[in-house]
């Protein structure tokens, strides 16, 4: 005799077990792409990114409105994305021999190239009108002038010269320019100080964490200053951009567009910065006194901007 055959459960609380048991295995692969795009836009970056650009139009004279303020940070956002999509798509070769990038979606197989890159391209050709309509053409013109030198001279130069530091700079302090530019229509002293003084921290930002990186970035093949012109040039170099730093942090009080207590802020962090940096300079201890440093700086900076936004005239 045939046994019957095994159904399903029917009551209401089977029927949930069984569904339970589905894979929901499309929209796990569409959140799995959507967080790969995310890491590929370097997500926490871009926002930083967009605050900066934001500051620049708070501490702006004149204002452009909420519904053209939110187009712009949107379309910076959308840029900013795309430039850092287009790094990760040029690098994903030297991506895949370092530790710290091997797993990232392009030189781990997540994502496909070809796609990729065309969604950077659609997301800067999107940015860029974007921003022309909602502010002006010479915040659009800077946006369009941090992308190209990001992508088409700081990613590639970094397998070739240690100058790549100061080049790379350029575009990641351009931001608050575009802030300042789409209320204004126009770059003052204010605007280039508050460039300076992202510009300036990257520096030992990043030296500090070739140092740390050191080898890391031998293996990809990447001229950082470490490995390009060795750890005590690299370690004073660092030091000599921290004083210099310093001293732009002042600049802003200086100009009259904040106040005492930013004044008293950058003082205080400015010489903390100071302190760290010197000790990196020991022989003794070298990779940890450098970790030291990039730690530092990541505290030292949204502490000076916050404070700058709070405390402005």
């Amino acid at each position: 005799m045939e046994s019957a055959p095994v159904r399903p459960p029917t009551t209401p609380m089977g029927r949930e077990s069984v569904l339970r048991a589905r894979p929901e295995q499309p929209l796990r692969d569409a959140v799995a792409v959507i967080r790969d795009v995310l890491e590929m836009a370097k997500g926490r970056i871009t926002v930083f990114v967009a605050f900066t650009a934001a500051m620049g139009l708070w501490l702006a004279p004149a204002g452009l409105g909420l519904t053209r303020s939110v187009l712009f940070l949107a379309a910076t956002s959308v840029l900013v994305g795309a430039a850092n999509m287009l790094n990760c798509w040029i690098e994903r070769d030297v991506d895949g021999l370092m530790r710290r990038t091997c797993n990232r979606p392009l030189p781990a197989g997540r994502l496909d190239p070809t796609s990729s890159l065309a969604l950077a391209l659609v997301m800067a050709a999107v940015a860029l009108p974007a921003l022309l309509l909602a502010t002006n053409l010479l915040t659009a013109l800077l946006g369009f002038a941090a992308l190209t030198v990001y992508v088409l001279v700081y990613t590639p130069l970094k397998r070739y010269s240690p100058r790549a530091l100061e080049i790379g700079a350029i575009p990641g302090a351009i931001p608050p320019l575009m802030g300042w530019a789409a209320a204004t229509s126009d770059l003052t002293a204010p605007a280039w100080a508050l460039f300076g003084i992202l510009f300036l921290w990257q520096l030992p930002h990043f030296i500090a964490i070739a140092l740390v990186l050191e080898d890391d970035y031998e293996r990809g093949g990447m001229q950082v200053l470490p490995v390009a012109r060795g750890e005590v040039v690299a370690r004073g170099m660092m030091f000599l951009y921290t004083v210099v730093l310093v001293v732009a942090s002042l600049a802003p009080a200086a100009l009259g567009i904040t106040g005492t207590a930013y004044l008293v802020t950058a003082s205080i962090l400015g010489a903390g910065f100071l302190i760290v940096s010197i000790t990196a300079l020991g022989e003794r201890g070298q990779k940890v006194r450098a970790r030291r440093v990039f730690f530092y700086s990541l505290i030292y900076l949204p502490i000076l901007l916050s404070v700058l936004v709070l405390n402005a005239r």
